[in-house]
């Protein structure tokens, strides 16, 4: 069995709706990649650890720089918790605490 991507809910859903269309293309293309892959062999420059159960995708495009942070949820699953469009060279850390947020609801 592979791996899913999914989004944790609705608000989710529209933050991704809300990024620009070439970082949902390659948002997308990260997914595929971890779903046919599977999560284990796909690393950076796509995906990267960045603290404790938390992980991100990284997203780079015309646009910009975007980030969709995600763990891992019972049975294969990569639930993203929280999309932002970066501003900074380091992640804010009121995205990751937000985010960790989030992931107490995945199970």
């Amino acid at each position: 069995m592979g791996w899913t991507v999914e989004t944790l809910n609705e608000t989710v859903d529209a933050e991704i709706e809300a990024l620009p269309e070439d970082m949902r293309a390659r948002l997308a293309r990260v997914a595929r990649l971890i779903e046919e892959k599977d999560l284990e062999r796909v690393g950076e420059p796509h995906v990267k650890d960045i603290e404790g159960c938390l992980w991100e995708m990284r997203l780079k495009g015309r646009s910009g720089i975007s980030r969709a942070l995600y763990v891992m949820g019972v049975g294969r699953r990569a639930v993203i918790v929280r999309v932002f469009v970066k501003k900074t060279e380091k992640t804010p850390r009121s995205e990751i605490e937000l985010a960790l947020t989030r992931a107490k609801l995945v199970r």
